[in-house]
């Protein structure tokens, strides 16, 4: 495909260019966190900061990784990972934050997503409805290795993915709340852990492109919780998510390097 890039040797949203990142990225929604990530890599250098795109560089135990945050959403994530791949990426974990859905995930804890709800819009035009959103085996049992060895509080299971934030918080007052509210008790009958807006396109775009994704997040609140009165506060600190994310691609680092992938 033609490349809009004024300068052709760098991706035209991310502005990274061949070589600038490691085959491992963390991908944060928010590009503020980007620098609070980085901090975690040895010696990482700003290599782009485009739009909502913003990529570091550095390494863990010597081995070239990166960071670039996606904006909200299947969209820009999907570009953020086409354009990364093109770079040399085959490895990524999303970090970001979600909202609890059933009872016992509470503000605080940690999700790892092990499957995704394609409940929004990006992943139709890569597959049929019919392809399940599936997070990759090796990543997710490094995120699950990660936050063991941490000892946090965490989850595993499918997640719900859409597109519209208020929709979820509001849908009483959307022209189609019927559906979205119908929909939401399926989500939660089904024990679906917790709701976000990235996973869903990352899992299936990955499967398209034949590399490997995985996600966690941090639980902000749970409005179920929230709804039966139960406690529910609100929680921004998303070092948790982080830490198990830098903790599962020193892992995957490892057991790539002893099986010589």
């Amino acid at each position: 495909m033609k490349n809009y890039s004024e300068d052709a040797s760098r991706q035209y949203h991310i502005q990274v260019a061949q070589g600038e990142v490691g085959r491992y990225v963390i991908m944060p929604g928010d590009p503020k966190r980007c620098v609070k990530i980085a901090q975690y890599f040895d010696n990482p250098v700003l290599i782009a900061d485009n739009r909502e795109y913003i990529t570091y560089t550095g390494t863990l135990d010597g081995v070239k990784v990166s960071v670039t945050s996606t904006g909200i959403g299947g969209p820009s994530a999907s570009i953020a990972m086409e354009e990364l791949y093109r770079c040399g990426a085959d490895t990524f974990v999303r970090i970001g934050t979600c909202g609890g859905m059933q009872t016992e995930v509470k503000s605080g804890d940690v999700v790892i997503a092990t499957g995704a709800i394609r409940m929004e819009g990006t992943s139709k035009e890569y597959a049929p409805i019919e392809f399940p959103a599936v997070a990759d085996l090796a990543v997710t049992n490094a995120l699950v290795e990660a936050a063991g060895k941490k000892g946090y509080p965490f989850h595993t299971g499918v997640v719900q993915c859409k597109d519209s934030f208020y929709g979820q918080h509001e849908p009483e007052v959307k022209p189609v709340g019927y559906e979205l509210l119908n929909k939401w008790e399926a989500w939660k009958r089904l024990g679906c852990l917790a709701s976000e807006m990235e996973s869903a396109a990352l899992f299936v775009v990955a499967s398209a492109l034949h590399v490997r994704v995985g996600s966690c997040f941090l639980v902000v609140a749970n409005q179920e919780r929230e709804k039966l009165g139960l406690e529910n506060p609100v929680v921004h600190d998303t070092d948790m998510a982080i830490q198990v994310a830098v903790e599962a691609i020193r892992g995957l680092i490892q057991k790539d390097v002893e099986s010589g992938k």
